[in-house]
This record gives C-alpha cells, structure tokens and sequence, in this order.
C-alpha cells in the first residue's frame, strides 16, 4: 500500500514539476509571525530560528505575518486553504498571546502549537494569574492597581521603597520600570498605561531571579538570570554580553525542586499545555511568582532553548516536540 502511495505522490510530482512533489512529501507547519503588537520584532527573530528549524526537520515551512493582511478573517481563509498540519504560533504580545487567536484557531477546528485560548487569557492578564497562583498558596510580591481613569496615583508607604511598575498586560519588558525615588512613580506609571488600561505598582523583591520552563508536562531545569548592569530589561534580554546566564540556577537543590513544582502547579491550573515559562524572584529564604509565559521566546538568547539544552535537548528537537504536541491540539 505505501508502495502505491508513493507511486502516487511521484506521479503527480512529475506531472506539477519537481518541487511540487517535494512539497507534497512534507508536511504544512504554518508559522505565524510578526505580527502588530509592541512584540513584533522579538516575534520575527524568534520566528527566523523557528523556521530554520522547520526546514532543517523536514518540514514544508510557510511564513505567514499577519500584519500583511486585512484581517484575521483573511489570515484564517488561507489556513484553512493550507490545511497545515499545525500552526507554529510565533507570535509575542496582542492578539497572538492573550487568547484571541487561539479561540479562533479553535474554532476553526486548525491544530496550534502552545496553550489554548483560556489559558493564554489567563497568563496574559497579570491580576488574574495573581489571583489564581494566590489560591494555590504561591507569594506574590505586594501589589496595588492604577486603572487609566485614576485621577491620582498613591500607594501604600511600605511599599513605597523599590517598586516595580508594570503594564498588566504586556511581555518582553515594555512598559516596566523600577522606581527607586517616590517622585518617578508617577512617570513609570503613564509609561505603564502606554501598554495597558491598567498599571501594577509592585514591591520589587531583592534577589534571584529565576525561571522555569515546562516542555510536554516535564519540568525543565531552573535558569538563574544575571544582567550586568541594572536589570533584566528589553537591552539585557536581547543583546548578548549583557547577561549572564546559570544554568542550573546556583540556589539549593530542594529550592529548585520547590520552585518546579510551584511553576507545574501554575502551568496545570491555569490549563497550559505544551510548553510555558514561569518567573520568580528569590529572595534567599521564599520564591515569589511573577508571571507565565505561554509563549516562550526562541530567540538565540532565550531561555526556554536554554533549558532544554541543559538537559540535551537541542532547538530542532524542541521545537519537533512543541510541533508534534501541538498538532494533536484538535
């Protein structure tokens, strides 16, 4: 029977001419890349080392940016015309990362690589994750709301000295700052809203910062995460030389433990599936959750790779095992 099968696919590469063939021989992966969010650039570099990957696995790789066409309706006709045997989600931020896209790729009945539409809303939106990683008794770092209609912003005096300023809902460092002086508070949280409809003043928790990346339900190892100067913002992140990167974090090995469990926990209850990334910050004595990630960056620098790389698996391999998981997402 496969002998006739192939008969069939030599047939009819002869006749359409031999890339056809090729083409026929492979299997669709539709890469989602770009995009229109603040994110877009970190989008494109990650989806560069994703298609590599793609094609080196022997994948047919087809590059698809939203930002080239008049809406989703019109991205969502041509994968359905595709019919691809997943959609690799390279997007960051937006409609590609807060669980727009993945209802729609739903409902669309078309495979995803990632989380689905309940979970992505979840993680995206830092109050909600908050609530939920408080209920299964993780520390959160103390925290209040400005929404963008506040006419004044206050907070708290015990947590008046290094605060964290952040957009709700936001990734890759935009909007964040770190408040030293009382005075700027008021500047980093209209920089905040630049991204968002509301802002969270934080208490910024001296320490480690750590990460853990979960891969096909399996913990990775946790990365410690060092920048040079100042801290872990969009330069450090993406510019290499400016961090430095510990691998597996340099804390005791039942803290590591500890924090792995604690990321599983949140990766189950928020409904994640695939592969995530969780923050904390360690302070020396307690971990406090920051964030999950659905959509870990694969840049050459990002940390998920990094993980996985830590315990031998290597960018083609992981990204073969996000795309095998997520085309059995239907």
């Amino acid at each position: 029977m496969d002998r006739i099968w192939f008969v069939y696919y030599y047939l009819a590469g002869y006749k359409y001419g031999i890339k056809n063939f090729e083409v026929m021989m492979k299997k669709i992966v539709a890469l989602l890349a770009g995009g229109l969010s603040e994110e877009r650039e970190v989008s494109l570099e990650s989806s560069r080392a994703i298609y590599e990957a793609l094609v080196k696995l022997g994948y047919e790789a087809i590059v698809i940016d939203p930002k080239e066409y008049c809406s989703w309706l019109e991205v969502g006709s041509l994968l359905a015309e595709l019919n691809p045997y997943v959609v690799f989600n390279g997007l960051h931020g937006g409609e590609g990362e807060d669980g727009t896209l993945q209802a729609f790729l739903s409902l669309l009945q078309i495979p995803f690589t990632g989380s689905g539409a309940k979970a992505s809303f979840i993680a995206m939106d830092k109050l909600v994750s908050y609530r939920i990683a408080n209920f299964l008794g993780l520390l959160i770092p103390e925290y209040k709301v400005i929404y963008k209609d506040d006419s004044c912003v206050e907070t708290d005096s015990k947590i008046m000295d290094n605060l964290v300023v952040k957009p709700n809902n936001s990734g890759s460092s935009y909007g964040i700052s770190i408040v030293k002086n009382g005075k700027d508070l008021k500047k980093a949280v209209k920089e905040a809203l630049k991204y968002s409809d509301k802002a969270i003043i934080q208490k910024y928790i001296t320490g480690s910062e750590l990460t853990v990346s979960i891969l096909d339900n399996k913990t990775l190892p946790v990365v410690e995460i060092k920048a040079k100067n100042g801290w872990y913002d969009y330069k450090h992140k993406y510019t290499k030389g400016k961090t430095e990167y510990i691998v597996p974090a340099d804390i005791p090995q039942e803290v590591a433990e500890e924090i792995q469990q604690q990321a599983m926990a949140v990766f189950k209850e928020f409904g994640c599936s695939g592969y995530a990334r969780v923050d904390f910050r360690y302070d020396g004595k307690d971990a406090y959750f920051l964030e999950l990630n659905t959509l870990p960056g694969m840049t050459s620098l990002s940390l998920t790779p990094m993980a996985a790389a830590a315990v031998n698996i290597n960018f083609n391999q992981l990204i073969k095992k996000i795309v095998v998981v997520g085309s059995n997402s239907c």
